[in-house]
């Protein structure tokens, strides 16, 4: 179940397979680290080790940055898109098992718009899960980036820690999320899910919590 660097055609993957896997989860990562960063790689054990098989892979950008082109700015959101749009056709090439798009920050952010995008059908998409969406940047609460989110016609999950700068529950339970955005609360948890020392928790935990919240929504929404 360890993670296996292989290619899906030309984009760069990595893959952690459990033995028998209810659902494919293809894992973007956020804006400054890559696919292979300590959260990623926690989370897609995590994932696995439920019985996930966990895809991970990079935008564009990110991918220039690891073959030493410089460090470019993350794409922008019509190419982080179409970047979702090239991962689904893959998988679906790969298999037949329910297909979910899921991100760290940005990455997660970008899952669901290409669920707004392809708001009917999903083509496909059984549905979408954010590990700390990116609600607004930190100090301007008022540049929210939730409008997509109230047309969306599939699924989505949000793991949110309580101390989130990009956004806390008491900015977010006033907005408009639409029926099918479900947002579940990591108590002490910041952006990354480092929760403060005091709690007695750990970032470890707060990632298992997030897992296994992860999967009973799969078990609940792939039927």
């Amino acid at each position: 179940m360890s993670d296996t660097c292989t290619q899906w055609g030309d984009i760069p993957v990595l893959i952690d397979t459990p033995a028998r896997p209810r659902a494919l989860v293809i894992l973007a990562h956020g804006a400054g680290l890559g696919m292979d960063s300590p959260f990623m790689g926690e989370m897609a054990t995590a994932l696995a080790a439920a019985g996930l098989h966990v895809v991970r892979f990079e935008f564009p950008y990110m991918a220039r940055r690891r073959r030493g082109e410089g460090k470019p700015p993350p794409n922008r959101m019509p190419v982080l898109v179409e970047s979702w749009s090239a991962m689904i056709a893959a998988a679906r090439e790969r298999t037949a098992l329910p297909i979910y798009l899921a991100g760290k920050s940005m990455g997660g952010r970008a899952a669901s718009e290409w669920l707004a995008v392809h708001a009917g059908a999903g083509a496909g998409v059984a549905g979408g899960i954010a590990y700390g969406y990116p609600f607004h940047p930190p100090a301007k609460p008022d540049a929210l980036r939730t409008a997509h989110l109230a047309g969306l016609k599939k699924p989505l999950l949000i793991l949110q820690g309580t101390r989130d700068p990009f956004g806390k529950p008491q900015e977010v339970t006033g907005y408009d999320l639409g029926v099918h955005t479900n947002v579940v609360w990591l108590d002490s948890g910041d952006h990354d899910y480092k929760p403060l020392k005091k709690s007695g928790r750990t970032q470890s935990q707060l990632i298992a919590e997030a897992a296994s919240a992860s999967t009973t929504f799969v078990q609940t929404t792939s039927r």
